[in-house]
């Protein structure tokens, strides 16, 4: 984990900043193990296999990213299409007759995306990185959009996954909460609104947070990474990586990127095909 000196606190002493992203933290929240993996061990254990539905998330990301660098007037339905031909990829499906059936799916996502909420947006930010200082931590990420509307900037964040998100998803999500700080910071403008883009459905879902709800959040950011550098700090002191780092293993185990490299998570579930998270 990556600390910085901080600014004196009161009493004189000075205080430790931790450099996070809304990914290692949510990362540690649902599994120690597999953030040990990630972001400690060093070199990094091979990662497994392409899956599917990673390959199909990113370009459905890439090909937004394009579209709303575009002037309004060229954010076309076939434009989309378009632009998901052009970021596609294969890795990860069953072989070339899924990978083309997904294709125009993925298209046809984005061309009802594009027609129903795509000239009406306007973006301040694409991709935009984002930090902030807040508290005892430096938060910095990646944002898929951020919006400019009715005087207040809006964090977007693009879902293609099989799950619907609901109300509940925007509301408890860590990072969209930490990239609504961040925002703030960074663009210097009111932003409390914070939204779930389904690109498979074109549902959006928003939450409102209020100053006690980011605080909140932010409390929860600080403690998990305070508990995750502690970890570290530990490891390199001398203590048994798999126990500052224990697994947690779950459904999650099957499509885990580092499975081959624990026994938790390989005793937990059999192992899925790289295209069985791509539903229907």
């Amino acid at each position: 984990m990556d600390l910085v000196q901080g600014q004196l606190a009161f009493d004189g002493i000075p205080e430790r900043l931790t450099r996070v992203t809304p990914a290692k933290l949510t990362t540690w929240s649902s599994c120690p193990r597999r953030y040990r993996f990630n972001y400690v061990d060093r070199p990094r254990p091979a990662r497994g296999p392409a899956m599917a539905h990673t390959t199909l998330g990113a370009a459905l990301h890439n090909a937004l990213r394009a579209l709303y660098e575009l002037p309004p007037a060229q954010r076309t339905p076939s434009r989309g299409r378009e632009l998901v031909n052009r970021h596609w990829k294969s890795e990860g499906f069953a072989g070339a007759e899924q990978s083309a059936d997904y294709r125009v799916r993925a298209g046809d996502w984005v061309a009802d995306y594009v027609e129903r909420h795509g000239a009406s947006a306007e973006p301040v930010g694409v991709e935009r990185w984002v930090s902030a200082t807040t508290g005892t931590i430096i938060v910095q990420g990646r944002v898929d959009r951020i919006d400019h509307r009715d005087g207040e900037l809006v964090v977007v964040d693009y879902k293609a996954g099989r799950h619907t998100p609901g109300v509940g998803d925007a509301r408890d999500s860590l990072a969209l909460a930490l990239y609504a700080l961040a925002t703030r910071s960074a663009l210097h403008g009111r932003c409390r609104r914070v939204e779930l883009h389904h690109l498979r459905t074109s549902e959006v879902v928003s939450w409102r947070h209020t100053a006690d709800s980011l605080a909140e959040h932010r409390e929860r950011a600080e403690r998990l990474a305070h508990d995750s550098s502690a970890a570290a700090t530990a490891v390199e002191a001398g203590e048994d990586p798999d126990r500052m780092f224990p697994a947690r293993p779950g459904a999650r185990c099957a499509a885990c990127e580092f499975r081959r490299h624990c026994r938790e998570g390989k005793r937990a579930v059999p192992e899925i095909e790289p295209w069985a998270l791509l539903g229907e």
